[in-house]
């Protein structure tokens, strides 16, 4: 099969085309067609230098699918072949990410597409979404009438929180540098908010009439102290990063921190497809690549710039 493959860490540029072998679907697991490969920052960082990822060279990278049942291993009940699915591949120790035209996983991962979306679309869900979802549904619980605060929305993580968040109730304070402003509003944030500027806690504070958020999201970084100091006292927050900084406030203001790391599971994206079916939800789709072209998505990538995601065209 057709392969985008790294033998050694290092820039964009160690991606190479291999005809590879194809895998098969071991008990309990599904071989899937790969139509479409999202691609994200962990793609990057594990790259340049993964070896914290335990992934054995030669290695297929590659965290989010969207394709079709090829085949079912054994023990394998409620899928069929021929189901469109999509999926996030776990990460650690797995060399047969979806930079391919055939990749295998636990069926347990796995989760029918959403049938009102294209592969291309559906393949820009599983991780950021899945992501978005564990933090503002399962961790922060946000309730309707809340306000809610999430850092970085325009990115990949952040613009699926947005869409989570309001479709919970609640109003949403999204930050993002200024020429991202209008990108969040359409995404549905209430109020946007440059990152960038000094007074950047006071304008939230100050949309809240000084009570503070309910709830806040760091999906970009460095923003927990931020988050404590604009929080209400026993209000939540999350951070899909490592918290660094003065933390203190957490304590003298009895704030949750949760931290947000993604497990793998099939219910998740099944809980998640009927904001996506009813348009409740919707994938910023900025660019579509032929697999071969994975590199330029790399550079995007680490760049730190875009809008949306940038997804692999891989198969039909």
């Amino acid at each position: 099969m057709r392969a985008m493959v790294i033998t050694r860490f290092g820039g964009p540029d160690v991606f190479e085309r291999r005809d590879i072998e194809r895998p098969e679907a071991g008990p309990g697991e599904v071989l899937v067609r790969v139509v479409a490969s999202g691609t994200n920052p962990v793609d990057a960082k594990i790259r340049q230098a993964g070896a914290w990822a335990n992934i054995p060279f030669p290695a297929v990278l590659g965290y989010d699918v969207s394709g079709v049942i090829e085949a079912l291993g054994p023990g394998v009940t409620g899928f069929a072949i021929g189901d469109a699915v999509f999926y996030t591949p776990e990460i650690f120790g797995n060399p047969k990410g979806s930079y391919a035209e055939y990749t295998v996983a636990s069926a347990a991962i796995v989760a029918r597409k959403p049938e009102n979306l294209s592969h291309i679309e559906a393949a820009g869900i599983p991780l950021a979404g899945g992501t978005a979802w564990e933090a503002i549904v399962r961790r922060l619980a946000v309730r309707p009438g809340e306000t809610v605060l999430i850092h970085g929305g325009a990115g990949g993580v952040g613009s699926f929180a947005i869409q989570f968040a309001k479709a919970a109730g609640a109003r949403v304070i999204a930050t993002a540098s200024a020429a991202n402003h209008a990108a969040l509003r359409d995404l549905g944030a209430d109020v946007a908010v440059d990152y960038r500027d000094a007074d950047a806690a006071e304008r939230i504070i100050g949309e809240t009439a000084g009570r503070g958020v309910d709830a806040a999201f760091d999906t970009a970084g460095g923003n927990v102290p931020l988050s404590t100091q604009v929080t209400r006292p026993f209000g939540r927050i999350a951070t899909i990063l490592d918290p660094t900084g003065d933390l203190s406030a957490l304590y003298t203001k009895n704030q949750t921190l949760f931290g947000t790391f993604l497990t793998r599971e099939g219910a998740r994206l099944r809980e998640m497809a009927p904001l996506f079916e009813r348009g409740q939800a919707k994938v910023v789709v900025d660019a579509v690549l032929p697999l071969e072209e994975v590199a330029k998505a790399h550079e995007r990538l680490d760049s730190g710039h875009g809008r949306g995601k940038v997804i692999l065209r891989v198969g039909e």
